[in-house]
């Protein structure tokens, strides 16, 4: 409904920020410009042709790549060594691809790393209660947040659980770190906005989305909350300190 009242006003270019709202502007028009800000498979979910050459009225940045799952993983293990299940957690309603787009990605990744990988498929803030309660009853339990919406919204009760269960826990945005979460590496969001600005001043000057290849993230950003892991019980390595762009006392 908001996106058909938005196209409605016939703006000159349209910028979308998450997966769900860019499906629906697309569906709401064909011919309006739209740059999309921190999108995380615009290919799979149909938007552009191909990143090089979108094709239609859309093009933009992305925020992650497929291979970000494996590292998330192997981060956590290096500030939680003694890890033996790792629960990737996603709304499959909301989530790139259903949650396929990380999977094959953190599968391979858990296996390198010993690690037993779980699906863990939320819909709801009691069942994402449900999860990190069950990784937190036994040892070696620990949680990677796939990026997603659903989750993002839903970032403090995440924290919280992960910290009442005595879970470690990776993030993919500097968000949840900044607001209690254990460790993030991800995309500079920020940055991303700020080159979505190039691209909405260039559709202005005439040129189409259909021209303007999809652009990869540029700047990362690794952060670690030292706070957090230091009521896990965590003794975080100095040389995972020296790498962090960020660290939280």
């Amino acid at each position: 409904m908001f996106a058909k009242e938005l196209v409605d006003l016939q703006p000159d270019v349209i910028l979308a920020t998450s997966t769900p709202s860019t499906a629906a502007l697309q569906q709401a028009t064909r011919t309006i410009p739209i740059v999309f800000a921190g999108i995380t498979d615009p290919v799979g979910a149909g938007f552009v042709a191909t990143l090089s050459r979108p094709g239609g009225n859309l093009t933009g940045f992305i925020n992650m790549e497929a291979a970000f799952a494996a590292k998330w993983l192997e981060l956590l293990t290096e500030i939680a060594p003694g890890i033996k299940r790792a629960a990737i957690m996603f709304n499959p309603d909301t989530a790139p691809g259903g949650g396929s787009f990380y999977l094959p990605s953190f599968d391979a990744a858990a296996r390198k790393l010993k690690v037993e990988p779980i699906a863990a498929h939320v819909r709801s803030v009691g069942e994402i209660e449900t999860v990190i309660t069950s990784l937190g009853g036994e040892p070696g339990g620990s949680l990677v947040v796939m990026p997603d919406i659903f989750v993002e919204t839903h970032r403090g009760q995440i924290i919280l659980f992960a910290a009442r269960n005595n879970v470690p826990a990776m993030y993919s945005q500097s968000v949840f770190a900044r607001d209690g979460g254990l460790l993030s590496y991800g995309a500079d969001r920020v940055a991303i906005f700020r080159r979505s600005a190039s691209y909405i001043d260039r559709i202005l000057r005439g040129e189409t989305p259909s021209d303007l290849p999809v652009q990869v993230p540029i700047k990362y950003e690794f952060i670690i909350n030292m706070k957090t892991a230091k009521a896990l019980g965590l003794d975080v390595p100095w040389f995972l300190q020296q790498r962090a762009d960020e660290v939280i006392e």
